[in-house]
Parts: structure tokens; C-alpha cells; sequence
């Protein structure tokens, strides 16, 4: 590009060169009409002494001839001004001028000039007229005159040949511009061809380039597409592959509780129909493994983010201090625990069950992380995290929060093992010695809670893990009575239940009866309306939520307008957002999750039908 530029430049250079001299051309024309002006005006100057001495020597000569005085007035006017004009001439006239010389003649003779003049003048007033006229007749004067005029042209000769050259050497320069004129001509028409050859030469170069970065950016495309379509494979391979290991620790999780269920049931079976009645332990091995599997659906619904929350307002520092007793029996006594509460703690919105469960998950992973002595420190303070944060990390929004962290003194984990902590099923530690759910069931509730959980850990240096929930703003709600305690009064109140699936409606209204309620079931909503106008003093609607035609929400507005009185418990074991919206529940709404025990639902009841 430099060497393709180079004759641009030179051309450029050359147009300069040429204006550059234009200009110093047209300054030497002005200095030259000003040397002219002032040769003209020194000239003048000159002549115009040489006319005062002629005036003088012409009032001297009228004097002596008359004798009159008024020829004397000529003479004393020139005689007057002549030292003026030798200073105006002496101005105009530099120190190293060759004309300086001439000048100097001038001078003197005009002093000699004007001494013959006064001394004539002088002896004819004396009287003496034949002596003044004899020194007149004598030629002095004449050759003092000559002598002048002689020296100005001198002068005039100098400041002539001063002119011509000046005249000279512009003719000279405009001739050299003249000729440079052409050739700069000449140099643009040929700079004009090379550009415009040049320049269609580039646009070419362009277009083929624009050619060719068209084609790479379809190639580049093409190639976006390919790697686009390879990475959805990956991913879809991966969420395969993620489902694929989440069903398949629900499958061997469940299959090991349905092999317990079925072999205590088939063993009570067997001994029933033996006439044998020791079957306790077998029911007990039963229900054990029943809890542990609504356990495992709880835990994969917390993780899942589709739990039904009952959110408070809590106090993370009493929370703790209350559940402190509960986390020392887990850890056992070799496990030292700290607790760090901050003072003027901001209060929460969330569950505060879950929010004990997280805890003691946590509490229970950092005791086996330690092997069983160590020291756990369970630590609380207010947290703002920024759009700085926020920026760098999902589904985080800034604000806020209150921090409760869990910090061990364990092996600690490498990255690898922290990117999948929070995966179900996802365990380091042996087999039958964890379920690889409780960290992912602190993310699901977390996130479900619009918090946000993060691990900081290093190998042989522990891991702290935090958990961030959103401050809450607003005014405390004052806590409402939940019924009567312990009630031995006798159980009169009839109750509704609604189930669509049969071996469960049937199991329901059994456990009711159980109770001592008088139960009247339906398989529909509505069933369940017909019922409830043909029998006016049902207390309660038991009513699942995912049902055809009719859902339990749907039912039980139906039925509250028909009998306001009524008072409903929702149950089901998977919401479709019918009483839970956001994973929270409704307000006023009273829940009960399947599977729930006898014990559960008959607290429940009596919750619900001791409220006023």
C-alpha cells in the first residue's frame, strides 16, 4: 500500500511546490512594485533637491542683477528647505546602499553650492557688487551644479539597473513557473489515469473480496448450523442421559421399598392363612418402607420445584436456636458445632419446615463429609447481592437476601464434583449410605423459594455451602390459633370424601370410619354435589384435585357457594395448579399431601374443624 500510494504523494508534493512558488512569486511582484514606488519616490526626491538648488541659485543671480529683495525670496526658501529634504532622502537611503557614496557628494556640494551663494549675496549687500559678480562670473558655482547633477545620475543609473534586475529575475521565475505549470498538468491528467486505474483495480479487488466473504460467512453459517445441531444432540443427549439416571435411581430406590412392601405382605399372607397372627413386624416393615418412598417422592417433588409450600414469615436466628437440640442428636456428640447468628437479622417469606429440612440435610452431609469429628458452623447474616453477581449467575435476581450458611471442616470437593452436587441421585459416598438427594432438595427448595444456593469448597480445606432467601418487606402477620389441642369430646361430624381412583376412596373413607367420622364418598365432583344437596349436614369436603370433568378446586367453589359453612381439605399427590400457584399455596387453603398416615389426616381433621 506505501508503494501504491508513493506517486499520489509525489504528485501531491509537486502541486505544492508549485503553489508555494506561485505564492513567492506574486510576494516578489509586490516587493518589486514597492521598490519601484520607492525608486520612484527617491527619484523625485532628488529632483526635487536639484530644483531647490536651482531655486536658490536663481534668486541669488535675480539679486545681483536688480538688487531688489524680492529676488531674494526664492533663494531663502530653497536655502530653507533643502536640510528637510536631504533628511527625508537620508530616510530612504540604507547605511550599506552603494548610493550612499553619491549622497555624500550631493551633500557637499550643495554645502559649497550654498556658501558661494551666501558669500555672494554677502558682498553685494557690503557694496561690493563687482566682486560678487566676479566670483559668479568665475565658474565654481557652475561646476558645484554640474558636479550634483552628475551624482544623480549616477544614482539614477544604479536604481535603474537595480530595477531591471528585480525584472529579471521574475521574468526568470515565471518562466521557470510557466514550464513547471505544464509539467503539473501533465503529472495530474497522468495521477488522474493511475487513480482511476488504481481505483477500479481496488473496486475489483473489493468485489472479489465481498465475492469471497460472502461465501466464507455461508460456509461460516452452514457451519454454525452443523455445530448448533450437534451441540442440541449433545444436550438432548445429556438431559437422556440425566433422565436416564433419575429414573433409574427412582427404580431402584422404589423397587427396593416395593420388594419390602410386597415380601411383609405376602409373609403376613402366608402366616394369616396359617392361622398365625405374629405379623406385626412385617406390617411394620411395610409401613417403613411405604414412609421411605413417600420420603423419596417428596424429596424428588422439593427437587422438581412442584412441592407445595406453606410460606411464613421467619426469624432464621430463632429458627436455628429452636432447631439446634434437633441437629446435635443428628451430628452425635464428636461433631463440635458453632452457631455465628448476626444481630438485626431482616426476616424471610418461606416454609419454615423446609427450611429446617434444608438445614439438617446440609447438617447431615457436612458430618459425613467429616467422617464423624469435625467442626460444623452454621452462620447467618444480611446479604446484598448485586447486578454484578446477578449478571454472572442464573436465576439469580439482585436484591436483598438473608444468608444462612453451612461450613464443614471436611475433605472438602474438587469442581467436578461441585457442578454435580445438586444432580438427583448424584452421591460420593458408599453405597447404602446416602440417596443422593438431599443436596437437590435443597436446590428445588431454594429455588422454589426464589432464593439462590451456592458451594464454595476446596479439596482438604472443608465447603461452606449458603443459602440465599429473599428478604421480606412488609408487616408481620399476626399468628392465628390452629384449633383446641387435644380434643376428647365425642366425634358427631359427617364428611364428604371425593376420590376418583377406587382402591384409594375405599382406603380413605376406611381410615376415616377409623376415626369415628360418619364418611359419604363419590367418585366425581358431580357425584359429590348431588350428595352434598341430598345431605345437608356434611361438616367437611375431603376432595382430591386431579380429577376429570370436574377438579377439586372446581368443586369445592361449587360447593362452599351452596353451603358456606362447608370447610374443605384439599389432598393429592401431584398439583396442577389448582391450590398452589408459584409452588405456593393458596391463602385460607387447608392441604394435605399423599401419602399421608392415619395420624396426619386425623390431625388434620381436626385442625380444619376446630377453626372458627
Amino acid at each position: 500500500m506505501r508503494w501504491q500510494s508513493l506517486p499520489l504523494v509525489i504528485g501531491f508534493a509537486v502541486l505544492a511546490l508549485i503553489v508555494g512558488s506561485r505564492a513567492m512569486l506574486v510576494e516578489g511582484q509586490r516587493a518589486n512594485r514597492a521598490a519601484a514606488r520607492e525608486a520612484i519616490e527617491y527619484q523625485e526626491l532628488l529632483s526635487g533637491l536639484l530644483s531647490l538648488a536651482q531655486d536658490a541659485e536663481s534668486g541669488q543671480r535675480g539679486y545681483l542683477l536688480t538688487g531688489e529683495k524680492s529676488y531674494l525670496e526664492p533663494y531663502r526658501r530653497a536655502v530653507g528647505a533643502i536640510p528637510g529634504q536631504l533628511a527625508r532622502i537620508d530616510s530612504m537611503t540604507a547605511p550599506d546602499d552603494q548610493v550612499v557614496q553619491q549622497i555624500n557628494h550631493i551633500k557637499d556640494a550643495l554645502s559649497q553650492k550654498q556658501a558661494e551663494l551666501a558669500e555672494t549675496i554677502a558682498l553685494y549687500d557690503q557694496g561690493n557688487a563687482t566682486k560678487a559678480l566676479d566670483l559668479v562670473r568665475s565658474g565654481q558655482g557652475k561646476a558645484v551644479m554640474d558636479e550634483i547633477r552628475t551624482s544623480m545620475d549616477t544614482i539614477r543609473r544604479i536604481g535603474a539597473a537595480a530595477v531591471a534586475a528585480r525584472d529579471e529575475n521574475t521574468d526568470r521565475v515565471e518562466a521557470w513557473l510557466r514550464i513547471g505549470s505544464l509539467a503539473a498538468l501533465l503529472a495530474i491528467f497522468l495521477l488522474g489515469a493511475y487513480t482511476i486505474r488504481e481505483s477500479r483495480r481496488r473496486f475489483h479487488e473489493v468485489a472479489v473480496a465481498q465475492d469471497e466473504l460472502v461465501r466464507k460467512n455461508i460456509a461460516l453459517g452452514n457451519e454454525i448450523q452443523t455445530r448448533e445441531k450437534a451441540e442440541s444432540q449433545i444436550r438432548q443427549m445429556q438431559k437422556m442421559e440425566a433422565v436416564g439416571q433419575l429414573t433409574g435411581g427412582i427404580a431402584h430406590d422404589f423397587n427396593n421399598m416395593l420388594a419390602v412392601i410386597i415380601s411383609a405382605m405376602n409373609l403376613a399372607q402366608r402366616k394369616l392363612a396359617r392361622g398365625e397372627h405374629d405379623i406385626a413386624k412385617f406390617i411394620e416393615a411395610a409401613i417403613d418402607a411405604a414412609n421411605r418412598a413417600a420420603n423419596l417422592t417428596a424429596r424428588l417433588l422439593a427437587f422438581s420445584r412442584q412441592q407445595p409450600l406453606a410460606p411464613q414469615i421467619v426469624d432464621a436466628n430463632r429458627l436455628l436456636t429452636g432447631m439446634s437440640d434437633l441437629i446435635r442428636r443428628a451430628l452425635g456428640e464428636t461433631i463440635r458445632i458453632e452457631t455465628v447468628l448476626a444481630g438485626g437479622l431482616w426476616k424471610i417469606h418461606a416454609d419454615p419446615s423446609q427450611i429446617e429440612n434444608a438445614i439438617l440435610n446440609l447438617a447431615v452431609n457436612a458430618r459425613d463429609a467429616m467422617g464423624g469429628d469435625g467442626k460444623l458452623t452454621i452462620e447467618t447474616a444480611n446479604s446484598h447481592l448485586d447486578d454484578s453477581y446477578a449478571a454472572t449467575h442464573a436465576e439469580v435476581a439482585a436484591g436483598q437476601y438473608v444468608m444462612i450458611a453451612v461450613s464443614d471442616t471436611g475433605s472438602g470437593m474438587p469442581p467436578e464434583i461441585i457442578a454435580k452436587a445438586f444432580e438427583p441421585f448424584f452421591t460420593t459416598k458408599p453405597v447404602n449410605k446416602g440417596t443422593g438427594l438431599g443436596l437437590s432438595q435443597v436446590f428445588g427448595f431454594v429455588k422454589q423459594s426464589g432464593g439462590h444456593v451456592k458451594i464454595y469448597s476446596e479439596p482438604g480445606e472443608g465447603t461452606t455451602i449458603k443459602i440465599y432467601l429473599p428478604r421480606f418487606f412488609g408487616a408481620e402477620e399476626a399468628a392465628v390459633p390452629t384449633g383446641r389441642g387435644e380434643n376428647s369430646a365425642p366425634i358427631t361430624e359427617t364428611i364428604l370424601v371425593v376420590e376418583d381412583d377406587a382402591r384409594v376412596r375405599a382406603s380413605t373413607t376406611d381410615a376415616l370410619r377409623e376415626l369415628g367420622y360418619a364418611v359419604i364418598d363419590a367418585a366425581s365432583g358431580q357425584e359429590a354435589l348431588q350428595k352434598l344437596a341430598e345431605t345437608p349436614g356434611i361438616a367437611l369436603l375431603f376432595t382430591d384435585i386431579v380429577m376429570p370433568v370436574m377438579n377439586g378446586r372446581k368443586l369445592a367453589e361449587e360447593a362452599i357457594a351452596r353451603m358456606p359453612r362447608l370447610k374443605v381439605i384439599f389432598t393429592t399427590g401431584f398439583t396442577r395448579n389448582a391450590v398452589v400457584h408459584n409452588g405456593v399455596l393458596d391463602h385460607d387453603v387447608h392441604f394435605l399431601a399423599k401419602p399421608f398416615t392415619i395420624e396426619q389426616l386425623a390431625a388434620k381433621l381436626r385442625a380444619v374443624l376446630d377453626t372458627k
